[in-house]
């Protein structure tokens, strides 16, 4: 069975060694890196599936590397940080966080978020039981192999992974309210948390990427009080 690499991103040396401990005893293989600097250099030269990176970083803090990371690589990413207010855990997940966990921080639930993360990215296809590889409506099409947007313009939008399954979850069922409880289970095999924003964040960046198109019209519904829709046409 493959071990997935995973890559701790953090400056402080006892946290980093933790981190490092509680990895490996689960089975995986770990990196660490005390900056972007060093971050960088690892996933040029290694497979990383999942980064586990503090925000408070020296140089370019956690946020400014996300970003960076979302522009070239599609592994998973969580923030683990000590920042705990709505505006940077919004932002995280704006950029393009699978999950953001605060510290102190429980290692049980980060190793279950770990493994949930790295879970589905393994064994959830890129195809439904009816091999549909692509998804055309509005103009606009979702390509599964590679995980991207693709806008009538021809634009091409490297999806982060919780915006492509959500997106996907929808287009699987258009015209069906699906619920943020639905949502936020495909996207991150998690439980919905009371007062958690995930799906909503998810929902705004996905809009984000259709209104740069003024004439397209509302393709992703809310459904006050349930969830959201797929209102959009899917075409062959």
């Amino acid at each position: 069975m493959q071990t997935h690499n995973i890559l701790i991103v953090e400056d402080e040396a006892v946290t980093r060694s933790t981190l490092v401990s509680l990895f490996e005893a689960e089975g995986y293989n770990v990196f660490s890196a005390e900056n972007g600097d060093e971050m960088h250099q690892i996933l040029k030269t290694n497979d990383v599936n999942l980064v586990v990176m503090d925000i408070n970083l020296p140089g370019k803090n956690g946020l400014m590397l996300a970003r960076e990371l979302r522009e070239n690589k599609s592994m998973g990413l969580i923030f683990l940080t000590g920042r705990d207010n709505d505006v940077d855990r919004i932002l995280g997940l704006e950029i393009g966080a699978d999950d953001y966990l605060v510290k102190p921080f429980n290692p049980r639930e980060l190793t279950i978020r770990a493994r949930n993360l790295l879970g589905r990215t393994k064994t959830a296809p890129v195809e439904t039981v009816d091999s549909v590889t692509e998804y055309k409506f509005n103009g606009w099409v979702l390509d599964c192999d590679s995980r991207s947007l693709i806008a009538p313009d021809q634009d091409n939008i490297r999806l982060p992974k919780s915006e492509f399954r959500a997106l996907k979850l929808l287009l699987d069922n258009p015209g069906k309210i699906l619920t943020r409880e639905q949502l936020i289970k495909e996207m991150t095999g998690r439980d919905l948390k009371p007062n958690d924003r995930t799906v909503d964040v998810t929902v705004r960046r996905l809009r984000k990427h259709f209104e740069s198109t003024p004439d397209t019209p509302e393709i992703i519904s809310t459904i006050h009080g349930e969830g959201y829709r797929f209102c959009g046409e899917i075409s062959e």
